[in-house]
């Protein structure tokens, strides 16, 4: 059975170059980077000059930048030492961002009495800024504001640079989760006064385990895993010295290449559009994902006008790699959080949602292959009529 993957925005694969250039790390350069003979010299050498390369990806000083696991634990640090550190006393955020972030937030409102204001997207998903700037009025108390820049589910872009400048005017603080467009987009943050930022490797062709914070340096923001001075002393523990390979050659291979991937991948997603649209009788979209703008071009938010909750696995049965939402949910025995919030209760009961995401290696044929399954799945359902409009 020939396989297809469409599971891009919960992980890529490894691009070969990546997978050469840490195997070579391992062999060659296996000293601890703190050790101060030539072997350790030489493995901090290679993070260093990563480390520059990040930077000047993101017009920042490499002192900015902060090798972790994961976005997971780069959003968790932030978030936590924003508290414990800089005395954030409210949070503003959205009932949209990734687990990782929503479950830091309640942590710290939970063991430290932060106040949180949610931001309710409307039926599109989208971020109302006139409701930020009114809950960014509101108060005198020092605030940190967490809003990804692409929801990892429907694909929705914000305005980053809007809302780093409207934080700045409020005197707040604003964290991005850029987990889905890092490596994906250009981003300027000479000129987009974000405070923090998250990145994992994972999402485009690096190794899973390796991964970075961006942490503007006058924020003052000080390390949650203490223990060594590894990491300007925000992040103790030895370095994952062949994942930070690995991150630098896939955002290498990935930045030589944005714009053919980028075109490749828009192409990919209207083509999916096009074919499921006119195979898939009620088929709809959720969010923006269907739209060119505001929308990343990586994710497509489909909802099938039927019940099936065994959806993925007939599919993988198939032999087609998809999700329903977002792999930290998978397996959850209710919808999202995104899903409740973009869809209607009706929509909700008598619909299926699915998550194809992309990557340059997804082709036409894929695309082919996924409407062709879906067709035959559907002949087996009796899709009721009803009055459910998409929101």
């Amino acid at each position: 059975m020939d396989k297809v993957y469409l599971d891009n925005a919960a992980t890529t694969p490894l691009a070969d170059e990546v997978i050469d250039a840490m195997v070579g790390t391992m062999k060659m350069n296996f000293g601890n980077p703190s050790s101060t003979h030539s072997f350790g010299q030489e493995a901090k050498i290679l993070i260093e000059n990563v480390r520059r390369q990040v930077a000047d990806y993101l017009h920042v000083s490499p002192a900015e930048i902060i090798f972790t696991s994961c976005g997971t634990e780069s959003n968790n640090m932030i978030i936590k030492s924003s508290v414990e550190h800089l005395g954030v006393q409210r949070i503003i955020s959205s009932p949209m961002e990734h687990k990782c972030v929503s479950e830091s937030i309640l942590d710290m409102k939970t063991r430290k009495g932060v106040e949180v204001s949610y931001i309710r997207p409307n039926e599109k998903g989208d971020i109302d800024f006139n409701k930020l700037e009114e809950l960014l009025k509101a108060s005198d108390k020092k605030t940190l504001v967490s809003l990804m820049h692409a929801n990892n589910e429907i694909g929705n872009l914000i305005n980053l640079k809007k809302v780093a400048e409207l934080c700045k005017e409020y005197n707040a603080l604003f964290h991005s989760d850029t987990v889905q467009t890092m490596a994906h987009m250009n981003l300027d943050f000479s000129d987009i006064p974000v405070d923090f930022a998250s990145c994992s490797a994972h999402k485009f062709h690096g190794p899973k385990g390796a991964g970075f914070a961006f942490i503007r340096k006058a924020s003052g923001l000080k390390g949650i895993i203490t223990g060594g001075p590894q990491e300007r002393s925000l992040r103790a523990g030895t370095e994952n010295v062949a994942g930070i390979v690995g991150l630098g050659k896939a955002l290498e291979i990935s930045l030589a290449h944005m714009d053919e991937y980028t075109h490749h991948m828009q192409e990919i997603k209207d083509y999916a559009i096009e074919r499921l649209s006119a195979e898939i009788d009620g088929i709809k979209f959720n969010g923006r994902s269907a739209e060119k703008e505001n929308s990343l071009y990586t994710v497509l938010s489909a909802l099938l006008p039927y019940k099936n909750p065994l959806i993925g696995l007939q599919l993988d049965m198939k032999g087609i790699a998809i999700s329903q939402g977002s792999a930290c949910s998978s397996g959850a025995s209710k919808p999202s959080m995104v899903m409740m919030m973009v869809l209607s209760e009706d929509e909700m009961d008598h619909c299926t949602p699915l998550r194809i995401s992309f990557s340059h290696m997804t082709t036409k044929e894929n695309i082919d292959t996924l409407v062709s399954a879906l067709k035959e799945i559907s002949s087996d359902y009796t899709i009721e009529k009803t009055n459910v409009e998409h929101r």
